[in-house]
């Protein structure tokens, strides 16, 4: 498929969205449309995402070596920043790079959360899951879940 640089908002809107739900946390259920690939990218992901009332984005977690940033588009959430809760709606940015801090969000409001997410997509990355005692190995297109080393789980969440 040739990369297409452009994409109306009612192609977007009739894309396929697929269905994650995170593998640590069965409340995290995302509704996405990939919109990177369309277009060619191949070094950072673009995704428009889509979470339900009551459901949470991802389980609390920081990468290693990716970037990644948020903006909500539309609809209310919570979220939870190294630790602080935060309200986040329209037009509020949320950035983390590479280290840290620790992070997740949930709808909590009546109507979807609707955010643009992207994020860098390197050949190999650990994400830490402190909360869930778990560390997430990604090499290559292959993603290994193992659980946290005592070293890292006494340093806490960043």
């Amino acid at each position: 498929m040739s990369a297409r640089h452009h994409l109306s908002a009612a192609e977007i809107d009739g894309l396929q969205e697929t269905s994650y739900v995170h593998p640590l946390n069965a409340n995290a259920v995302r509704l996405t449309r990939t919109l990177g690939e369309i277009a060619g990218l191949r070094n950072v992901g673009v995704h428009l995402v889509r979470v339900a009332p009551g459901r949470a984005s991802t389980e609390f977690h920081f990468h290693h070596a990716e970037e990644e940033f948020l903006y909500v588009l539309a609809g209310r959430g919570v979220a939870e920043i190294d630790g602080r809760e935060i309200p986040v709606g329209p037009g509020d940015f949320m950035g983390f790079p590479a280290g840290g801090p620790a992070h997740a969000m949930r709808n909590e409001g009546d109507e979807d959360l609707v955010y643009l997410m992207a994020g860098e997509r390197r050949d190999g990355d650990v994400v830490d899951y402190p909360r869930a005692g778990k560390r997430a190995l990604k090499a290559l297109g292959n993603r290994h879940i193992v659980d946290y080393p005592k070293s890292a789980a006494a340093g806490g969440a960043r």
